[in-house]
């Protein structure tokens, strides 16, 4: 078949209808995205830039859900250590209800009006006026044999290391001290029974200033009791702090967070649990079921030194959430900044697209009123007929 022969006026019309067709189908992709550029081919440059740009943004969006869950782990520590403290200070009350309970710990005291002191020589009178090669004996173990120019201090320095009195394994069990009088005391810590002795009884006798040299054993049931609260305070504490992990990692034992701040893994911030149990804060369990003053007194330094921990390490932990929080606000704004300057590369003005869509709109009926125009000349041919 022949080719079919168009005339001129019909061509034109035709492509200005094929032109206005492929113009329309552009604006409304336009409009159906809210895009000016779709595509590589419509802007290379603006293109590659909003892509660069939102895959930035899209990572950090990413890092963003890590540096959220760093921030719960801290917040977990930081919770964990304000109820560490409350435990710590009902610990710290217990000590103390059991400090105002009168002691009645077996004790042998010198009754001498004549103070010593630590450097008095045990060879004068004033001091037994012992002889070298004399004891002292307490609880039946010869906690001290004399030398030449051995003084008070030896003495006591040798009665509370003995190995026998205090073994190395348990807690201190016998104690002797230079009370504020300048008397020497011999004390059960545990309330244990209590006698002291010597090679020359005489002698011993007059160390202590002629004092009774036995002391009955006697147990305070209200310092046991209150030893046995501050025990199940202290289980407490291991257990509260064994609990203060988020999503695995625990801080408070010994635990590691590590938190990204950017893509490239070049800015992050570390931060080092610590081991906060009961030993880990330096709170040991009750010695001698609190007994003892001496032994209170431990345990309520213990627990000063614990809140000191806790209260230093909390300053540690709100600093690194401060430094986490500061990095969370930022890549948020990071994030809206990178999509906003994409979005201004590509994103089309609806009002103006839309215009140009209504102004395609009626050059096509144009168009088609010209075709239309056009093929009427050569309808009249028609009319020869």
């Amino acid at each position: 078949m022949a080719d079919i022969t168009l005339s001129v006026g019909v061509r034109q019309s035709l492509a200005a209808i094929k032109s206005t067709t492929a113009s329309q189908q552009q604006q409304q992709l336009k409009l159906a995205t809210g895009k000016r550029v779709n595509s590589a081919l419509d802007n290379p440059v603006n293109f590659f830039t909003s892509s660069s740009l939102s895959n930035r943004a899209r990572d950090l969006s990413s890092l963003l859900d890590s540096i959220g869950q760093g921030v719960k782990v801290i917040e977990a520590a930081d919770k964990g250590i304000k109820a560490l403290t409350k435990l710590v200070e009902s610990a710290q009350a217990s000590a103390r209800q059991a400090l105002q309970s009168t002691s009645s710990t077996p004790k042998v005291t010198g009754t001498n009006t004549t103070a010593l002191t630590g450097s008095t020589v045990l060879s004068t009178a004033g001091a037994g006026g012992f002889a070298v090669g004399d004891t002292i004996t307490v609880n039946g173990t010869a906690a001290f044999t004399f030398a030449a120019g051995d003084d008070v201090d030896d003495v006591i320095s040798a009665i509370n290391s003995n190995a026998t009195l205090n073994p190395s394994s348990g807690p201190q069990k016998i104690q002797a001290s230079l009370n504020g009088q300048g008397q020497l005391v011999v004390e059960s810590l545990d309330g244990s029974s209590l006698a002291v002795s010597g090679s020359a009884s005489a002698k011993v006798g007059t160390l202590f200033g002629g004092a009774t040299l036995t002391a009955s054993a006697s147990t305070n049931s209200t310092r046991k009791d209150l030893a046995a609260q501050f025990d199940a305070l202290r289980s407490q504490i291991d257990q509260l702090a064994s609990d203060s992990g988020y999503n695995g990692v625990n801080l408070l034992d010994n635990g590691l967070l590590k938190v990204q701040f950017n893509e490239a893994n070049t800015a992050s911030i570390t931060i080092s649990g610590v081991k906060f149990n009961a030993t880990g804060l330096g709170i040991a369990a009750s010695t001698n079921n609190f007994q003892s003053d001496k032994d209170i007194n431990d345990a309520i330094g213990n627990l000063t030194n614990g809140l000191t921990k806790l209260r230093n390490q909390a300053s540690t932990f709100g600093s690194n959430l401060s430094v986490v929080q500061t990095r969370q606000d930022f890549t948020n704004s990071m994030i809206e900044t990178l999509e906003t300057g994409s979005d201004l590369l590509v994103l089309a003005d609806q009002n103006e697209e839309a215009a140009k869509l209504v102004t395609l709109n009626t050059r096509q009926q144009l168009a088609s009123t010209a075709l239309s125009l056009a093929t009427q000349a050569e309808q009249s041919v028609l009319r020869l007929f």
